[in-house]
């Protein structure tokens, strides 16, 4: 079972013990009756469980980023945020959109259910919009056959422990801004060019050969979205056991 399944199946449970209770048996117990423990523990639980499940729903949702393939931009053991009112709600656990508002750009990070198995988030950059001709080849993106500007990044930026010591950091531009991505030269990648379908987007991981993404498996659908990550809040280093405190409060770019 899901996690918003169980926090919907445990909010539905504490509020009827709640509510049951409050109707019927607190009319009929005596002035000096002591309310049952379970009744207690739903009553105090009940609003706390429920603000959970509006939150983590509704507002931001909490991720962890356990592979490098979006690195140099995010590191293993960092603990992200996601921007849940960034593409329409969703019902929990029915996964059914009940308010639009807005859609993925072209750039954005976002966390999606994997299409070959929905009960696992991907975290990946979104490069194709839906009728977009998208290319890769030569370690290159192509967007309706015009190449996206690459530069190699600066001395400074490149610095970066997880990445190893073979790949390359440049700076892609896909909008206004830039981002860092990573390609190993003597890797082989996979090539081709798609035409992205209505209500779908193509994502690309930053560290290009170590990603498993659209150029494998295909397409994004709209209703697989979850949102758009934002900030990191947390990043710790597994090795050293630590925190990482440079990387806390950076925005995902």
């Amino acid at each position: 079972m899901s996690f918003p399944a169980i926090m919907v199946l445990l909010v539905v449970i504490t509020g009827l013990i709640w509510l049951v209770d409050k109707l019927v048996f607190a009319r009929i117990r005596s002035a000096d009756g002591k309310e049952p423990a379970v009744v207690e523990y739903a009553r105090s639980f009940f609003p706390i469980i429920l603000a959970v499940l509006v939150i983590r729903s509704f507002v931001a949702e909490p991720f962890r980023i356990p592979s490098g393939s979006m690195l140099p931009t995010l590191h293993v053991g960092d603990f992200i945020l996601v921007n849940k009112f960034s593409y329409g709600l969703r019902l929990p656990v029915l996964n059914t959109k009940f308010f639009d508002s807005g859609s993925p750009e072209r750039g954005d990070v976002i966390v999606f259910r994997f299409p070959e198995e929905p009960s696992i988030d991907y975290i990946k950059r979104v490069v194709g919009l839906p009728g977009d001709r998208i290319g890769y080849f030569n370690k290159k993106l192509y967007i309706n056959r015009k190449p996206v500007d690459l530069e190699v990044a600066s001395a400074v930026s490149v610095i970066d422990e997880q990445l190893e010591p073979q790949m390359q950091v440049y700076e892609e531009k896909l909008t206004d801004t830039t981002h860092l991505i990573a390609i190993d030269p003597a890797s082989g990648s996979a090539e081709g060019e798609m035409i992205v379908p209505e209500g779908h987007y193509f994502v690309l991981g930053d560290n290009r050969d170590r990603s498993n993404d659209s150029r494998r498996w295909g397409t994004v659908p709209e209703a697989n979205l979850v949102g758009k990550a934002f900030v990191i809040w947390m990043s710790w280093d597994w090795e050293k056991g630590g925190i990482i405190w440079s990387r806390l409060g950076r925005s995902i770019n």
